[in-house]
């Protein structure tokens, strides 16, 4: 089998992982202690830094992981200092926005101007305008790489993709990235799942994405604006009848209710109630009707976003939009003339639904353990989200500390993500954080752009739809790129073990950078093209088909990329082609690293 294409059957004569969980329940873990280290930092982490598994021996496995679930506990002085770099990360979207404007102003201005002069200066903030999003996608990576709380990171990565956004979705849509990310999704991602739901519903992000902000009560339903001008009018023409006011009546007749109601936006929105519902609640299967999808953007009405600073405001709940009018959802009555209460008791109610947990429960277990989680494991998980109230630590412990988690099986089965595959280099090199938009570039190149999901299922948490020969290929590029010194921040003379293994021979080097990078464990295939210097795949292919540029991080991601779920290798990255030049031939040490990083164990978690 071609090297580079045994990633996808590499496993293929493995007990299942079904079949483990069941007799694995009563018997001890099936991985020895230095495979648990290498899992658990494959899984729980990005991967392993020079020397990290002995580490992990060292203080123990389980006690290991039970820091990672509380991250309070652990310093992380590299990403603070990482993170002490950037000027923009902590400012709210009307301070982004007044600071920033949006590129069409900018080229409009810069169209209009008199002077060549004026035109450059405007061009050049416009790029200057990029800056915000470089940094936030920069930090983000910075994070993962060097971070200590590793499994806070990772969670973080898998909440925004479960709650994913586009950045692309419009011109304002940038400015509330930075906020959604730092205050919307990291508080959260180890806590309550009824607050993170709550915190995403109450996000400009989510709410302009989804359409949400601008949905308002369907023209025939009257709102609790209108409600409350009636009962206003209403109790003053009683006091009229009762002789306690001199005012005249002021009803409100039908023919004014119907003026009043001509005068505001008309449209109810079902986009955000949709996937609330079907993405990140109750799932696709989660026993909902379409008319609960509409009943649920009913009691959202209203929950936009405050106009602010050219639209850079936060949340605000509009009762002039809000569809006042009884509900019913999920065999569940909600009265008349509710407010913003009522989205919050719709939240409640669906956050504690059997479905969501089982739900939840299974995309947790597909991240950690398996493509195909084994039900028996889904069960459990589901059983303690609803017993815990939704205490998402809890849940992921439960997960990862069970058999199924350290079956034979498990190892090795899953497949990196772009993302996973750049920052595992970066920590497996050793590399320092890099505060620049270089590496998010690499990301966005192997076809994952950060905040560049066009449709709001995020990215797969399965291995099928990164697989295919042309993925493989610009992999295995990445991996000879890394090894030419290609990744920001790592110096492959300063990786530990090179000094030692420079003036090794082959065999010597190949078994070094197997045990560094590999854990110790590679197929004879690999260990031949290690040997040989020689990958089938990358036969007759030129040396610079890596291509990238920082700008393409913005890019790419403003421009998105879509999957095309009816193909199992559907992933289309919009690609600009922008190059840096060709990567130098490598040979000796550099070549054999730069080939691990390729092979199809370094590409499996």
């Amino acid at each position: 089998m071609a090297f580079g294409l045994a990633m996808t059957a590499c496993s293929a004569a493995a007990p299942t992982i079904e079949t483990t969980f069941g007799r694995g329940m009563a018997s001890a873990r099936e991985l020895d202690e230095r495979e648990q280290a290498q899992h658990v930092l494959n899984r729980l982490a990005f991967g392993a830094r020079p020397g990290q598994a002995d580490d992990v021996m060292r203080v123990g496995v389980d006690r290991w992981i039970d820091l990672q679930l509380h991250p309070e506990r652990l310093a992380d002085t590299r990403a603070d200092a990482a993170l002490a770099t950037y000027g923009t990360l902590d400012k709210n979207a009307a301070a982004l926005r007044g600071e920033f404007p949006r590129p069409g102003v900018l080229k409009r201005l810069a169209a209009g101007s008199t002077t060549a002069s004026d035109s450059q200066a405007f061009r050049r903030q416009a790029l200057e305008g990029r800056r915000f999003i470089g940094e936030l996608l920069s930090a983000r990576l910075a994070r993962a790489v060097v971070s200590e709380r590793q499994l806070n990171e990772v969670m973080t990565d898998f909440w925004l993709n479960h709650f994913s956004v586009f950045v692309g979705k419009n011109a304002q849509m940038r400015y509330f990235l930075p906020t959604y990310e730092r205050e919307t999704i990291r508080p959260h991602v180890l806590g309550s799942f009824r607050q993170l739901l709550g915190a995403v519903a109450h996000s400009p992000a989510m709410l302009i994405y989804l359409d949400n902000a601008t949905s308002v009560a369907d023209s025939t339903q009257r709102t609790l604006a209108d409600r409350r001008v009636a009962d206003r009018r209403v109790q003053r023409a009683r006091a009229v009848v009762a002789g306690n006011t001199r005012r005249p009546d002021a009803r409100l007749d039908s023919a004014g209710l119907e003026r009043l109601l001509a005068r505001r936006p008309r449209g109810l929105n079902e986009n955000y109630a949709r996937e609330l519902l079907e993405l990140h609640t109750l799932g696709v299967d989660g026993g909902y009707t379409q008319r609960d999808v509409i009943e649920v953007a009913r009691a959202l009405t209203g929950w936009t976003v405050r106009p602010g600073v050219g639209g850079a405001g936060g949340f605000v709940f509009s009762a002039a939009g809000h569809d006042a009018g009884e509900k019913h959802i999920l065999g569940q009555r909600f009265a008349a003339g509710r407010g913003v209460e009522e989205g919050d008791a719709v939240l409640d109610l669906i956050a504690r639904h059997p479905s969501t947990a089982r739900y939840i429960a299974t995309k947790l277990v597909t991240r950690f353990v398996s493509d195909t989680p084994p039900p028996e494991l889904v069960d459990r998980a589901a059983e303690v989200f609803r017993r815990t109230d939704g205490d998402i630590r809890q849940v992921v412990r439960a997960i990862v500390t069970s058999p199924a988690f350290f079956s034979r099986a498990a190892y090795r089965s899953k497949v990196k993500s772009p993302f996973e595959v750049v920052v595992s280099a970066a920590r497996a090199l050793g590399a320092q954080a890099d505060t620049t938009a270089y590496t998010a570039a690499l990301v966005a190149r192997l076809g994952q752009p950060m905040y560049g999901h066009q449709a709001p299922n995020g990215w797969p948490e399965t291995g099928d739809a990164w697989m295919n020969t042309g993925a493989i290929l610009n992999r295995i590029n990445f991996g000879m790129a890394a090894a030419a010194n290609r990744l920001p921040g790592a110096r492959l003379a300063a990786w530990p073990g090179y000094g030692a293994l420079r003036g090794a021979d082959r065999a010597a080097q190949v078994e070094g950078v197997v045990q560094a990078l590999l854990g110790g464990q590679a197929t004879p295939e690999t260990r031949g093209v290690l040997e040989s210097g020689t990958n089938p795949l990358l036969a007759g292919a030129a040396p610079d088909t890596f291509h990238v540029a920082v700008d393409d991080a913005v890019d790419m991601s403003e421009r998105g990329t879509t999957i095309d779920r009816r193909k199992p290798n559907g992933v289309r990255p919009a690609v600009r082609g922008t190059t840096l030049g060709p990567v130098r031939p490598l040979s000796g040490l550099d070549q054999i690293v730069g080939l691990a990083l390729g092979s199809p164990e370094f590409q499996r978690r």
